[in-house]
Formats: C-alpha cells, structure tokens, sequence
C-alpha cells in the first residue's frame, strides 16, 4: 500500500507567495502542515517531524538555516537544502562558489580594513559597490562615486560594527540598460525569468522595479544552470547582468526567492513547478517512521 506523502511548510509572516504554495498543494490533494518558525519547538535528540519532505519558506535566514539543518540531520529532504541556504546568505561565500565553477560575475574584491578596502576601490575604478556580505531585497547596497565617499561609508561601517560589517564586498560598477534579468531555476531547469527595470540603479522589485517577461535563451539557460550548479541546486532565482562587453554576468543567487510579481509577466504558474519538484523530491528520499506530531500554529 503507498503511504501518504507527508509535507510541512515552514514559514515566518504568511507572505502571498506561501498563500500561493499551499493553495497548489491543496488543490493536488496533498496534505501540508503549517509549522510558524517562531513557535517551532524542536527537541534535537527527540524523535524526528514524520514528514517525507520540508519546505522552507522563513523570512530568517537563521531560522531558515537552523531548521533545514535538524531536518537534514534527521534524513527528511528540505528544500533548500542547508548547504545551499549556507553558501547561498553569504554574498561571499556564492561568490567564490561561483568562481570555483568558472561562472562569469562581475569582478569583486574582498577586504577586511578600511585603509585596504579603500585601495581596492581605486584598483577598480570608480564607481564601485559596496555590499553587506549578509543581507536581502537590496538593503544596506551603496554605490560609492569617489574616494571621499568611500572613506566616510567605511567609517559608518566600523561605527555601526557588527559580524556583517566587518568584511568589505566591493563590487565593480555595472552599467545596466536600465533592468537586470531574474531568472527562475527549479531543479537545474531555468523556468522563466523576468526583466526588472528601474531608473533607479537597485531594480529590486522590493525596491520598486518593474517586472516584465524575459526570454530564456539557450545562453541564458545554460548560465544559470551552471550557477545552480554551483551553489548545490534547489530552488532558486539567480540575478543576470547584462554587461556590455563581457555579455551576461551571474550577479547573486538567492536560495528562498519571492516570486509573485513574476507569474503574470511570465505566464509560468511558479508555485505549480515548486510543487512538482518538492514532490518529486519527497517520493524519492528515505521514509522515516511516524514520529510524535510537532507543535505548530
């Protein structure tokens, strides 16, 4: 007799693209638990959730980390896996993935005191960019225009203090036609992709840019599944520069990626393909024995 998959989504605020996971699942008929990550309580040497697969959709990159990693440790398959949410938060950390994988990227420098961050600036030219190694929806970026600006930044930084200011991710400067590309990858397919477009140089659809379909060429594919590829796989939305000389350049890969603004431009049913592929995942991976229920919402 085939037992019933068992599937849990994991979440923080029940944001609309939860909303659009559940309803998918709901409409197959599949049975997902709801499991708010700030009342989870989870007893590391008790007995495992009886789930065939957890689907993490926190906002907290810590929480989101934490939980995946138990859920590993404990044989349930976790989308994302751990290892990719670990390398995919750290803007560094992606980076020097994607460099080992041979992905193109924009030229980046890394450095650990304001007098040697400085310098790199003035190696790169600029303008430059200045990122947080840590960080979402285009917070805390800043584009630095000369030396002036950058020394008062840095100063900002070692006043501010803190484990995400204490390394310098300096950037060179792209100029973008006015929209980025955000590609889809689920699995290692690329399913769609959307131009985000802005006069402002962040085209963060948090920050306002606007989004319209992209065409997923043969080149555009293969970039991002090589980045995939890269950083462990999974679901993910994987940010495209278009560089004028250098053609399409991997800038970020983000490992719980929002997804709402992009189904109308697109006409790809997003959460349709998460779906299929998380329960793909679940009838493929081990099946642990029921297990006391866990506390949620």
């Amino acid at each position: 007799m085939r037992h019933q998959i068992r599937i849990a989504l994991v979440h923080g605020p029940l944001r609309a693209e939860e909303q659009l996971l559940l309803a998918e699942f709901d409409r197959r008929g599949i049975p997902c638990d709801r499991i708010y990550d700030r009342t989870a309580r989870i007893e590391l040497a008790g007995p495992p959730w009886p789930y065939d697969l957890v689907l993490g959709r926190s906002v907290s990159q810590q929480r989101a980390l934490h939980i995946a990693s138990v859920c590993a440790a404990w044989g349930i398959a976790t989308i994302n896996p751990p290892q990719v949410l670990d390398v995919c938060n750290d803007k560094l950390r992606t980076s020097a993935a994607l460099a080992a994988a041979g992905v193109p990227q924009p030229r980046t420098v890394i450095a650990f005191s304001p007098e040697e961050a400085v310098a790199a600036m003035e190696e790169l030219g600029y303008p430059v960019v200045l990122k947080p190694p840590l960080g979402s929806w285009g917070r805390l970026l800043a584009r630095v225009n000369s030396r002036a600006a950058a020394e008062a930044l840095l100063r900002h930084k070692l006043a501010l203090g803190g484990f995400h200011h204490g390394t310098f991710y300096i950037q060179e400067h792209v100029e973008k036609p006015g929209r980025d590309i955000r590609a889809f990858v689920v699995g290692e397919e690329t399913i769609c992709a959307i131009y985000r477009t802005s006069e402002h140089w962040i085209t963060n659809t948090a920050r306002g840019g606007r989004a319209s379909n992209c065409p997923v060429t043969p080149e555009l594919a293969e970039l991002c599944g090589r980045a995939a590829r890269a950083v462990g796989g999974g679901v993910l939305a994987i940010d495209v520069f278009e560089h004028p000389e250098r053609g399409l350049l991997v800038n970020e890969v983000n490992a719980n990626m929002e997804f709402r603004n992009s189904i109308k431009p697109t006409g790809v049913d997003i959460p349709a393909r998460i779906v299929d592929y998380a329960l793909a995942l679940a009838r493929g991976g081990k099946r642990l024995a029921p297990s006391l229920p866990v506390a949620a919402p």
